[in-house]
């Protein structure tokens, strides 16, 4: 499974970049703006940290106008991938983009149904956002596994994206279910790492070498 840092944060990606956690990076309009910086400068940041996708959104909703502010990110580097929302003119756009050999992340995918046109309109990458989903009654892990199935009905070269993710858990069952790529803020990364075991063991073996009165160097 591949890690995408779901973050506008220059900092923290070059952080995890340097523990070889970093495949990728998403952004959003929410993202950019908490940064306080200006976007182009921060995606073009981005692309030169990472040789992974990095995922850069319109803001327009029309096609014409997509199209129009594709143009400019596109050729910011050649790792950009340009995020549109699931809409009919989000999906012309990405099926006039992936045509044109751009890759394309379709975000805010709530169903299914919705993952399939993304797949037929040629997304590189469809978003399911599972946190999103469980916040209004639904299932996000059930939409991933109807999402993988389809997409292996048909041999669709979508990558599933997993987006919106709160906590280990979704990392965990994405992983089990199959998903391509995971999203999440640094935070949620960072805990994967964290179990009380391996902590207890680390104190144990500091307290037996203080014992021994070596140094190592």
């Amino acid at each position: 499974m591949k890690f995408f840092v779901d973050t506008a944060d220059t900092a923290e990606i070059r952080d995890l970049a340097e523990s070889g956690l970093v495949d990728g990076v998403t952004t959003n309009p929410s993202l950019i703006h908490k940064s306080g910086r200006k976007f182009l400068e921060v995606v073009a940041e981005i692309c030169s940290i990472t040789s992974g996708p990095v995922s850069a959104e319109v803001v327009a909703l029309d096609h014409e106008t997509m199209m129009k502010e594709a143009e400019i990110l596109r050729k910011i580097a050649d790792n950009v991938a340009i995020k549109v929302p699931l809409t009919i003119d989000g999906l012309k756009t990405c099926k006039a983009l992936t045509d044109d050999g751009t890759m394309v992340n379709v975000t805010l995918c709530f169903s299914a149904n919705q993952a399939l046109l993304a797949a037929k309109a040629g997304a590189s990458f469809i978003s399911p956002f599972v946190g999103r989903h469980d916040d209004n009654g639904f299932d996000g892990m059930q939409l991933i596994s109807d999402i993988r199935l389809i997409y292996d009905n048909y041999a669709f070269d979508t990558e599933i994206l997993v987006a919106s993710v709160r906590h280990p858990v979704h990392v965990l069952e994405s992983a089990r279910i199959g998903a391509d790529v995971m999203t999440a803020p640094p935070a949620v990364i960072r805990q994967l790492v964290k179990h009380p075991l391996t902590d207890k063991g680390i104190e144990g073996f500091l307290a037996d070498w203080a014992k021994t009165g070596q140094t190592i160097g």
